[in-house]
């Protein structure tokens, strides 16, 4: 009888190793007799020489470039917190249940940025919209306060007419004071004459 040799992990990769490297040998082997042809590398582009003047009539300007404005951000950020708190205490009522809904969507969804270039709104659920316009087409800034003047609405009202609306804004006075100095309008605010209106 026969022994049969038994077959074990590691002597089945040992036998693996050796098919491969005498594999990888015979490989070697076969490419040191087979002769490459190599083409010698041509570069046929030809060169050509662009000579630019200068009209002669103008003067020559130099090319350095301004330095971009740097964006500086003076407020960065979403409504008031308060407005979404009185609204969700508010909000076990039927009758206020809309204005809680509207409040909560502010408060996830509405973002405002005030720099010393322009004011952008960013509202939408991945923040595609967007809205920018620049200091220099504000003709006037109006301010609301909410509750007991902890937050508030600044309206601004554009150079074509148009209102922008920015509802609970935080600290409201200090951003219309901001918007209109930057417009280098002069800064005096008209704020409701009738006090803290409702949220």
């Amino acid at each position: 009888m026969a022994s049969v040799p038994l077959l074990t992990p590691s002597t089945t990769i040992a036998a693996s190793c050796r098919t491969s490297s005498s594999l990888t040998h015979q490989l070697l082997h076969l490419s040191s007799k087979v002769s490459f042809h190599t083409f010698p590398a041509r570069n046929h582009r030809l060169i050509t020489k662009l000579n630019v003047s200068s009209p002669t009539n103008k003067p020559a300007t130099s090319t350095t470039s301004k330095k971009p404005i740097e964006e500086i951000i003076f407020f960065d950020g979403g409504a008031h917190y308060g407005d979404l708190l009185a609204n969700l205490l508010l909000g076990f009522t039927l009758l206020w249940l809309p204005l809680t809904l509207a409040a909560v969507s502010r408060a996830f969804y509405l973002r405002y940025r005030f720099t010393n270039l322009r004011v952008t709104v960013i509202s939408g659920l991945t923040g595609q919209d967007r809205s920018d316009f620049s200091y220099k087409v504000i003709k006037d800034v109006q301010v609301v306060p909410r509750f007991i003047g902890e937050w508030g609405d600044v309206v601004i009202t554009l150079k074509d007419g148009t209102k922008v609306d920015l509802r609970s804004v935080p600290k409201f006075r200090e951003i219309a004071k901001y918007c209109l100095s930057m417009a280098e309008k002069p800064v005096v605010m008209k704020e409701d004459s009738t006090g803290p209106r409702g949220f």
